[in-house]
């Protein structure tokens, strides 16, 4: 039986395994000469520094005498027998590519159709968005083959370990093709150089097992026969009936939000969080947060995550890239939107994040309008696209002269390759964000001293957190309030917010259809 030994040691440490053997030995009451074989692997691991003197939480598994087993067994996804029940998923990211994996385990043919290209087809269209500003609205950051999170680092981070099986999502993660590090680190993470063949391989075990994945399948139309979809129309052409259908489209598919209300069918605002994304270099960000040390190689690039409460708003650093990239993620003509993304080593030379403000229904004269939240997004997003040219760029401002209220006369290099043009972010934030925001950085310079300075650029803005819409459902079976045999999840309904939760949703989905299929 394998033994659970924990110990803090420093960074040099936990990099030496020979040091980490014999302090293994030292835990468990063994002489360090002993004959008696030793097999150890990592188990957890996190870092503390919250002193100078840095320290790795370090746990591992032991046997003592003989080999561990293996971390997990690994899936066996048996191809599908004839006539199996069907499901029909709207999206392939996480939540729509985790429904159908969970689908085949239950014997259930997933078919999924996907508006945007494959994972390798995107990349040239991602191309040309940075490059040329040319924006494929059906291909881009937020659209296509894995979703949003495909090109935008992969942080496996969640706080929604009650909501279901995190262990699971992270095994199948590994199982094709993430690193066994995901499921030691405090805050994993997959990358974006190493996301888009581990989709592949998620796509080609559904197709093995006996799915179907369709993409530039866009869905624009329904057909509902009393308090069910009976058809859905495909490209305005092709028209498909349904028993069950799922809807993964992620926080970005505002069509379809258009469609549904369209159809009467009930939508609600949803608090989300808008602002800007700040970008700093890595080494400054490594000195602030290790005491002086950066580009070390015994530590990763560092990370942060801040917080504070300004006018009883909170305000907040989301989607932190250390080692990271500001991506350009407009899906519409007429929008700039930013996002980040890392490499899996994290090794650019740039850390950012986006700050934000909370956002509510009650900042707008009809809270009660399901669009006043998105309406906002959108006057935001385009805003900046009419500062910036009417191009890719996005209007930015260096830090500290955010926090002054002055227009940037220069600006460090930054990674936001379809470039940045200098404006007042007051011309384009009302002040209910923008006092909020220049408030927060205030207070985070007092927790991180030395975060305001004109060596950081503020670009605006980061406006695609969450949803800004809420397409109800019934807790317990996941039905739309209205309609019986729909399955709103993830982000784009507003249930998930992150790889991991939108996994997780599209397991526990399934096993709610499951159920249903099976009375039927």
């Amino acid at each position: 039986m394998s033994k659970i030994v924990n110990f803090v040691c420093s960074p040099e440490e936990a990099k030496n395994t020979a040091y980490l053997a014999q302090r293994i030995r030292e835990e468990l009451g063994l002489e360090y000469s002993t004959e008696t074989n030793l097999d150890f692997r990592w188990r957890k691991r996190s870092i503390d520094a919250r002193q100078k003197q840095i320290k790795i939480n370090a746990s591992f598994e032991v046997e003592i005498a003989s080999k561990l087993p293996s971390r997990f067994s690994p899936q066996i996804f048996d191809l599908l027998q004839d006539n199996p029940k069907v499901v029909h998923i709207i999206g392939a990211g996480p939540a729509g590519l985790f429904a159908a994996l969970q689908a085949l385990t239950q014997g259930i043919k997933p078919i999924i159709f996907e508006r945007g290209k494959d994972v390798r087809a995107r990349r040239r269209d991602l191309a040309k968005l940075t490059r040329s500003h040319e924006l494929n609205t059906e291909s881009n950051y937020c659209f296509g083959e894995g979703g949003a999170g495909t090109y935008s680092d992969g942080k496996l981070y969640t706080r929604s370990k009650k909501r279901g099986d995190v262990q699971k999502v992270l095994e199948w993660l590994v199982q094709f093709g993430a690193s066994e590090d995901i499921l030691i680190d405090a805050h994993p993470h997959i990358g974006t150089n190493k996301l888009p063949q581990l989709i592949e391989a998620i796509r080609n075990q559904i197709i093995d097992a006996g799915g179907e994945i369709h993409f530039e399948h866009k869905l624009t139309d329904l057909e509902l026969e009393a308090d069910k979809i009976a058809r859905i129309e495909i490209n305005g052409i092709q028209l498909i009936p349904v028993s069950s259908l799922i809807l993964a489209t992620g926080h970005s598919a505002r069509d379809i939000f258009e469609l549904l209300h369209s159809k009467k069918m009930e939508l609600r605002a949803k608090p989300f969080a808008l602002g800007a994304r700040v970008e700093h270099t890595q080494a400054f960000i490594d000195s602030l947060q290790y005491h002086g040390r950066a580009s070390d190689e015994y530590l990763p690039a560092a990370s942060y995550s801040l917080v504070t409460q300004v006018n009883e708003r909170g305000v907040y650093s989301f989607c932190m890239c250390p080692g990271g990239i500001i991506a350009p993620c407009a899906t519409s003509e007429g929008e700039v939107v930013t996002n980040g993304w890392s490499p899996s080593k994290r090794n650019n030379i740039y850390a950012n994040s986006g700050i934000v403000v909370g956002i509510e229904p009650t900042d707008f004269k009809n809270p009660t309008d399901p669009f006043c939240c998105l309406n906002f997004q959108r006057e935001i997003e385009n805003k900046c696209w009419m500062a910036a040219g009417q191009t890719q760029k996005v209007p930015a401002q260096c830090l500290k002269d955010f926090v002054e209220g002055k227009k940037s006369e220069d600006f460090p290099r930054s990674s936001y390759q379809p470039g940045i043009v200098s404006i007042n972010l007051k011309e384009v934030f009302p002040p209910f964000v923008y006092d909020r925001l220049r408030q927060a950085f205030i207070d985070f310079d007092q927790k991180m001293p030395g975060f305001i300075t004109n060596n950081a650029v503020v670009h605006a803005p980061e406006s695609r957190t969450s949803s800004p819409i809420l397409i109800p459902r019934n807790p317990i079976t996941f039905q739309h309030t209205q309609v019986s045999n729909f399955y709103p999840i993830a982000e784009g309904a507003g249930y998930a917010g992150g790889i991991v939760s939108a996994a997780i949703d599209g397991l526990n989905c399934i096993e709610k259809i499951a159920k249903t299929l099976i009375n039927t």
